[in-house]
């Protein structure tokens, strides 16, 4: 394909390469956060990290001559398809030069191997599935990604069009900044929520971690059933998510309604620490440690990672109360100075119209794409 060659990886210098891509591609892009590199190597590990305990992947490489210009994982998750009953591939950590030509032989790759796998479609961007980092940003280029949300030149779009991929689904982000303070009408309603006998709120217990985690987790996969391209967390990726956030996670930011001792929902927020990655380049070390401790007071943006209600409850107004409960909180925390709420299903109109209705923007557009093979 106009001396474009694509090599399959299995490890190695070619691994070493699919990692380190994107500090080519994104060197005239500033608002791009660079991930830890061995968070990158150690997702992409199926022996290590648990999601591939039940899925399996193949990663390419695009190369013109000695250079490398593109990358791409194939991917098919085996739960997902008997959850379904789909036959889907996924194409995930999608990275590329503005060329057209090693795109197509990227995503013809993957193409042909979950064809070949007896897959019927390829969706994606999923990295590698709807729990992780998902979509193409679309809109919002002028702003940071926020933790764990996709960040991407805008040319990705037309490259991934001219591959024959068209929308399957577009997710949405918003942006919360001020002085975190509900309409008045909305505010009264929530109070009335909360006076509502065997509603109780309370905030995330550290001391007894590993049970809230799995109660974060019971909530999370029933109240997300229903939703588009829904997975269930397992176990042992809820300890993994659990290990890896608890360094710089703020208790105070993630908390439970519980409703006559039952929880029946769960918020948590993180600190969007995408500010110190930016500073640490890719790599901890021993002056990380010391970039952490001297840049932390940088870290002014939050993050909403998992919002769920039950299904059991959702005619109780909860999601309203947690709203309330997440701008008292970030009120008395003071140095945070903005919050982004996402991402959500461009068709959820229950939550998106409360959010809005709360004061928050929509500010960033992400796409799912889909192509039938």
């Amino acid at each position: 394909m106009n001396d474009v060659e694509i090599v399959a990886v299995d490890g190695g210098p070619p691994l070493k390469d699919f990692i380190d891509l994107p500090w080519r591609v994104y060197a005239e892009y500033p608002r791009w956060v660079p991930p830890l590199k061995k968070e990158v190597r150690r997702l992409l590990d199926c022996d290590r990290h648990p999601f591939w305990a039940s899925a399996e992947r193949q990663l390419f490489l695009a190369r013109r001559g000695s250079q490398t210009v593109g990358r791409i994982a194939g991917i098919i998750d085996h739960r997902y398809n008997e959850l379904h009953n789909e036959d889907m591939g996924i194409w995930g950590f999608f990275e590329c030069m503005d060329d057209a030509v090693a795109a197509g032989a990227l995503f013809s790759a993957v193409e042909t191997w979950v064809r070949q796998k007896g897959m019927s479609f390829v969706r994606g961007p999923l990295n590698p599935s709807t729990n992780y980092e998902v979509g193409l940003l679309t809109e919002g280029f002028d702003y940071p990604p926020a933790l764990m949300m996709a960040y991407n030149p805008p040319y990705y779009t037309g490259l991934v069009e001219s591959c024959g991929f068209t929308k399957e689904k577009d997710l949405g982000a918003f942006l919360i900044a001020g002085d975190y303070r509900l309409p008045e009408w909305l505010d009264r309603l929530a109070e009335r929520i909360a006076q509502k006998k065997g509603v109780c709120l309370r905030k995330f217990n550290p001391k007894e971690e590993n049970a809230e985690f799995a109660r974060i987790r019971e909530i999370y996969n029933d109240s997300w059933s229903s939703n588009w391209g829904f997975v269930p967390l397992s176990e042992d990726e809820m300890r993994d998510i659990q290990k890896s956030v608890m360094a710089f996670a703020d208790p105070d930011l993630a908390f439970f309604v519980e409703y006559e001792g039952d929880p029946a929902a769960v918020c948590v927020i993180f600190p969007d620490i995408n500010p110190l990655l930016k500073r640490l380049n890719g790599r901890i070390g021993l002056l990380g440690v010391l970039k952490a401790l001297l840049y932390q007071r940088e870290i002014t943006g939050l993050r909403c990672l998992i919002f769920g209600v039950k299904d059991a409850y959702r005619q109780m107004g909860l999601p309203l109360l947690a709203i309330h409960h997440i701008f008292e909180v970030v009120r008395q925390k003071k140095k945070y100075r903005s919050l982004e709420m996402g991402w959500t299903l461009e068709d959820n109109e229950a939550v998106n119209t409360l959010l809005e209705d709360a004061g928050a923007k929509p500010y960033k557009k992400y796409r799912i794409f889909r192509k039938s093979l």
